[in-house]
């Protein structure tokens, strides 16, 4: 909508529009939409002043406003948005500014409109199971500092008398423990430090992560060989005699059941070897005749005798306290991560050496050789989503995948540039495909690359021109907890599609829902084919939600 007063200009889009400030709107108006009972709706307004104008107020008017929440769209730069050899599914390759953080209202004074510079609101519908079903009407009006309207939009919302199933996904994105406390220049394992632990784990939870990276010492992961990051270890060891060790479980305890409280369901130990070929020790560190002292790392041969002898103590008296505290059946181990096939032969040491202690647990690893499946070294690989094929045609199950910076070629992935879509497409193929689980690494990678050194996430996006922007982290640092990330709620669409899409399946059977998904696309689905239009995801859920209701009259 336009208004002639000061050139003010809105428009309703929805949550897969990413505005940019300077560039045109050509998204579509969208005005309407459903949602069921328990799941988390959003859509945006951009506006644009012809004239600066700050302090603007937003102001709800709906029958269901107390559980509607707003926030501004902040941009951020990014000089590393896309890899010279990039896909043409991207909105832009060039240096600049890039919308992605949600900022509070109140953590901002109000909107400010920069001359001629679309901006955005992020209108967020979280209902918890409290409303009645029906047709809301929601009227986001904009009105200057001193009270007069600038602008206003109408919303109209579905909400569908059905509820989402429970999440049946297993997904993690790795926090990173160590990030928290550099960033908030914090004592490690301090009250101030659990507390933003519980924060972050609070956040992950909301958005449908339900696996949390448990560090028994602090993860050997993109760090320089020789190098280290700062220590993050739930175990407490002390030496006893030369090689013989004695076991605390206390920080572990409070991790587990602080936890288990916010909501997480599994636990993946971190990895008991270096990254990249699993040839050495992680950082571990113990007391020793008084002393709080490293006593494995990178100096550590990892097939030998020291860290063997190291391991047939300490994995008999973890697995036996995960035994005891009831999350044997919740709990994963990680043994190396994103060997190729060049470390064929260490990753097997390293899983031979370990495998008596750990049979009874799934151990997984984000790795794309299917030899690593094939000759028994990993029970549940995590191939990545442009590495999927031989997997498939093998029938792993359970099989999961995973993306992250080499993902940039025809697959899904979250990179600032990447159009929304292609962000939350990952919800039906993980659908088609029945995935049992979904990992990234990148929660909160505040470092640079191999952790030389701690970024600012408003500043530097791509961990020092390491990881395309978007790669690196899903949430950045408020003052007292994590500012949400637009990519971080659209992910949150794309598990909701799939548990909408197991409703459906309920209902209506598995062959009529993968049926109807590839209705009219000249190719199936598959994980580097799909529609890449917002429009056809946005109807198609509209279509999934349309089906549910039909069945409930």
């Amino acid at each position: 909508m336009t208004h002639s007063l000061n050139r003010f200009e809105t428009r309703v889009l929805s949550s897969l529009a990413k505005v940019f400030s300077d560039e045109e709107l050509v998204e579509a108006v969208y005005g309407k939409g459903s949602m069921l009972l328990n799941e988390t709706y959003s859509f945006q307004v951009a506006f644009r002043s012809e004239r600066l104008l700050k302090g603007i107020n937003v102001k709800i008017e709906s029958a269901i406003e107390k559980y509607i929440a707003v926030r501004s769209v902040g941009v951020v730069p990014s000089e590393l948005p896309a890899y010279h050899d990039h896909d043409d599914n991207v909105l832009r390759v060039l240096p600049g500014l890039y919308p992605d953080p949600l900022f509070p209202l109140f953590e901002t004074g109000g909107i400010s409109a920069p001359p001629g510079q679309w901006r955005s609101i992020w209108i967020t519908v979280e209902l918890e199971g409290n409303v009645e079903p029906g047709l809301y009407s929601i009227c986001i009006c904009l009105e200057s500092e001193e009270g007069m309207m600038l602008g206003q939009e109408t919303f109209e919302l579905e909400i569908i008398n059905a509820s989402l199933p429970k999440q049946r996904l297993i997904h993690t994105e790795w926090l990173h423990a160590d990030c928290l406390a550099t960033h908030y220049e914090t004592e490690i394992f301090s009250e101030k430090h659990w507390a933003l632990i519980d924060r972050y784990v609070q956040t992950a939870v909301k958005h449908g992560i339900n696996m949390i990276l448990t560090p028994l010492f602090t993860p050997p992961l993109d760090t320089d060989v020789g190098g280290e990051r700062p220590t993050v270890q739930l175990l407490d060891i002390e030496v006893t005699a030369p090689h013989s060790y004695q076991f605390g479980f206390d920080r572990l305890k409070r991790w587990v059941e602080m936890c288990q409280s916010r909501g997480i369901e599994y636990f993946e130990f971190s990895h008991l070897f270096t990254q990249w070929g699993a040839k050495h020790a992680p950082k571990i560190m113990a007391m020793e005749q008084g002393e709080w002292k490293q006593i494995f790392g990178w100096e550590t041969d990892a097939s030998g005798e020291a860290y063997r002898l190291f391991l047939t103590q300490m994995l008999p008296s973890l697995t036996k306290w995960i035994h005891e505290n009831g999350i044997a059946e919740k709990s994963f181990f990680h043994i190396s991560d994103e060997p190729t096939i060049d470390h064929l032969e260490s990753y097997g040491n390293a899983s031979r050496m370990v495998r008596e202690y750990l049979n009874d647990f799934p151990i997984i690893d984000a790795l794309s050789d299917y030899d690593f499946y094939e000759k028994g070294l990993v029970k549940n690989p995590v191939p990545a989503n442009d590495h999927m094929e031989s997997f498939l045609e093998n029938g792993v199950s359970p099989l999961w995948t995973y993306y992250c910076c080499v993902q940039y070629k025809a697959v899904s992935n979250r990179f600032f540039n990447m159009p929304s879509a292609r962000n939350r497409i990952l919800g039906i193929q993980l659908y088609k495909y029945n995935v049992s689980g979904f990992l990234h690494w990148g929660y909160n990678f505040w470092y640079s690359q191999f952790s030389r050194r701690a970024v600012d996430p408003y500043r530097v996006t791509d961990a020092d021109h390491a990881f395309a922007s978007g790669d690196a982290y899903l949430v950045y640092p408020g003052e007292q907890g994590p500012i949400e990330s637009i990519r971080l709620e659209v992910l949150q669409e794309a598990l909701q599609d799939l548990r909408a899409l197991q409703l459906l399946e309920e209902i209506y059977g598995r062959k009529y829902v993968l049926d109807a998904l590839e209705d009219g696309l000249d190719r199936p689905i598959s994980f580097q084919c799909y529609p890449i239009e917002a429009s056809w995801l946005l109807s198609k859920r509209e279509w999934v939600n349309r089906k549910i209701k039909e069945h409930l009259q």
